[in-house]
This record gives structure tokens, C-alpha cells and sequence, in this order.
């Protein structure tokens, strides 16, 4: 058998690398395993695994060829064409609170929306994290085929039984003391500056991170984890209280050392809020995305799992009176939990797995 993953156009990460290493973990025989791997980011890859230079015509034999095809979103590689009785798996990466595809506001050119909806008609499996999430899903995508609602493989470690020996590797990893507050900011991407996805050059971050810190005091770190497709975005020089962790190389293991999470539209949110710790929305330009660029899926300023706030200031007050808001929010955000995190357990990865090798699918 063999199979090919994608993560991000070439990354290793998100609900693939969960589902490769709770597979290669069975350590079955007659398996090939074959990554599409960036040009920047193949030297993150761990020893061992085997890749392919995405955008190559040895990648597209590879997707040509495979029995198992798994992606957490659009693999857009020219004239490629899926085996006959080859299966695509696709996991997507997240729950959309923004609005994505045919329903955003935002829409690329005919001829990009044409190659996606290509693509979408090769999948063959959808995995979803939620019943909510299904329908966003399949309503953006206007997808008919079968689903997976087992929860997000690339939760599955949030309920690890070393969840806390992993959050205090990484804390020691990143020189936080103990009674340190990390406040993780995850913000997404915007259509309008990353165009063309050439990294960000020069867009804005959004977050005066070192003039927070200062107001924060000696006993709170600011980590920022910016967009994959914002890489050259502008950013504070890493200090003490300050430091760039957008490298890092798991997301989840960043939400289990973090105190708090800070995003704008992000579906890190959905990931965070299995944790239960605070989540703060600063939406600095919400009108904007809200109302010309994406749009939601819900309504930010009732629904979300934590309070939204429009500038650093209001932003600033609520981490230093954090457990009076997080308080005041604990209502919503046991609705917002229940709405969308209720299926994840810890065994996602195994559910979809045994889905795939029982053959015990959903009907179409």
C-alpha cells in the first residue's frame, strides 16, 4: 500500500501528522509512506520519514500512484489525476469560524475557485471535528460525499496521558519560570495581505507585543504564533518576555504550556477551548473582515468562547484582570465547548484509522 500525506502545501504538521504517527506507531508491514515536503520546510521533517518536493513532477507521480491519499487541505498540483479506486482522505484544518470557500466574502479568481472545487471533487472522505462542523463543511464546499465526524486527529494530545510533562518541556524549552502567564497569540491570516501568498511582506501584526509585555509585568511572556502564510510578516526581535515561537514544531504542545490564548478568527480557537483555559478575541479590525473581507460562521460578538476586544488597551485589561473575565465568560464558553468540542476524547486518530482499515465507512 502506498500513501501520500500533505499538511499545508508541504509542512509536516496539523490532523496528517497525527494520523501518520498513530499509524507508523501500528508499525504495519507493506506500508509506504511518502510526504509532499516544501523547499522550506524540508529540513523539519524528522529523520526517517520519507518526501517528495511538493510542485514536482516526481510529486504528482507519487499522487498518481498512491492507494491512500491524506491532506488537511487543497492539494493544487497541475494535471494531477487520482488512481481509479484510489481513496483521498481529507481532514481540512479547523472548524471554520471564518467563512471559506464559495461562502466567503473574499473570492480568488474564477480559474483558482475552478482548481478547488477540482480538488473537491476528488475526496473521497471528509473528517470533521463536530456535528456543527459538518455542516459548515459540507455547506462551504458544497460537499455530498462521506464524512468522518470523529473529532481532529491533531487534538488527540491535549488528552495525552503526559500532557503535563509535555506543557513543562516546553515551558523549560522556552525559558518560562514557573507562575510565568504565557500568553499565546495566534492570529489567522488576512486575504488582503497575504496576497498571493508570498508571506506577508510588511503586512501590520496587529499586536504591539513588547508594549504589552511591559504592561504585563515580569511575570508574563508573550508568544507569537503567526500564520504559516505570513512568514515574512514583520515581528519583534525575540527577548525574554517576547518570543516568536511560529516555528515551533506542534501547535497543541504550545496550547498545553500556554495560560491563554489571544486569536482574532482563528480556529485555534475551537483547538484551545478543548483545554478550558481562557480565550481572548482581539478582533482589531473586525468590521473589516467581518463585513468585506470573510465574514463568519457564527456571531463573534455573542457566541465566541471569550469576550472580543477592539484594542490592545481593552485587550491589556482583560489579561491583567484574567480571572474575573475568564469568570465572566464561563457560561459561554461551556456553550461554545458543548456546540463544538464535544466529540473530541483523545481518540479521534484511532477512530479514523479503524474506519479506513475495516473499510467500515460511511455510506455515500
Amino acid at each position: 500500500m502506498r500513501i501520500v500525506w500533505n499538511a499545508d502545501n508541504g509542512r509536516y504538521a496539523d490532523n496528517p501528522r497525527a494520523l501518520y504517527e498513530a499509524w507508523t506507531a501500528h508499525g504495519q508491514d507493506g506500508v509506504d509512506h511518502l510526504w509532499l515536503a516544501s523547499s522550506r520546510q524540508a529540513a523539519t521533517f524528522p529523520p526517517g520519514v520519507a518526501t517528495v518536493p511538493i510542485g514536482t513532477p516526481q510529486a504528482v507521480a507519487a499522487l498518481e500512484a498512491a492507494d491512500v491519499l491524506v491532506s488537511n487541505t487543497h492539494i493544487q498540483l497541475d494535471r494531477w489525476r487520482k488512481r481509479p479506486g484510489a481513496t483521498y482522505l481529507q481532514t481540512w484544518h479547523g472548524t471554520p469560524l471564518k467563512r471559506i470557500h464559495r461562502d466567503a466574502a473574499y473570492q480568488p479568481p474564477d480559474d483558482v475557485m475552478a482548481e478547488l472545487d477540482d480538488d473537491i471533487g476528488r475526496w473521497d472522505l471528509l473528517v470533521t471535528p463536530s456535528t456543527e462542523g459538518t455542516r459548515l463543511l459540507r455547506a462551504a464546499f458544497a460537499y455530498p460525499g462521506r464524512v468522518l465526524e470523529t473529532g481532529y486527529p491533531r487534538n488527540d494530545v491535549l488528552f495525552a496521558a503526559d500532557r503535563e510533562a509535555r506543557s513543562a518541556r516546553v515551558r523549560a524549552e522556552l525559558g518560562l519560570p514557573h507562575g510565568t502567564m504565557a500568553v499565546l497569540y495566534a492570529p489567522t491570516y488576512r486575504d488582503d495581505e497575504a496576497a498571493g501568498r508570498v508571506g506577508g511582506l510588511d503586512a501590520p501584526l496587529g499586536l504591539d507585543a513588547e508594549a504589552l509585555a511591559r504592561r504585563l509585568g515580569d511575570n508574563a511572556a508573550v508568544l507569537l504564533r503567526l500564520h504559516h502564510y505570513m512568514y515574512r510578516q514583520s515581528r519583534p526581535a525575540n527577548g525574554r518576555q517576547v518570543q516568536d515561537v511560529s516555528a515551533y514544531p506542534n501547535i497543541s504542545d504550545l496550547y498545553l504550556a500556554a495560560d491563554v490564548l489571544v486569536t482574532d478568527y482563528s480556529s485555534a480557537m475551537f483547538d484551545f477551548a478543548i483545554t478550558g483555559k481562557p480565550i481572548l478575541v482581539f478582533a482589531y479590525d473586525l468590521e473589516h473582515y467581518r463585513d468585506r473581507l470573510r465574514g463568519f460562521t457564527l456571531d463573534l460578538e455573542t457566541e465566541a468562547p471569550g469576550p472580543v476586544l477592539l484594542d490592545q488597551e481593552a485587550l491589556t485589561a482583560a489579561l491583567l484582570d484574567l480571572p474575573v473575565v475568564a469568570a465572566a465568560q464561563a457560561e459561554r464558553y461551556a456553550r461554545f465547548v458543548e456546540r463544538f468540542c464535544a466529540l473530541e476524547d483523545g481518540r479521534a486518530s484511532e477512530r479514523v484509522l479503524q474506519a479506513l482499515w475495516s473499510g467500515s465507512l460511511p455510506p455515500g
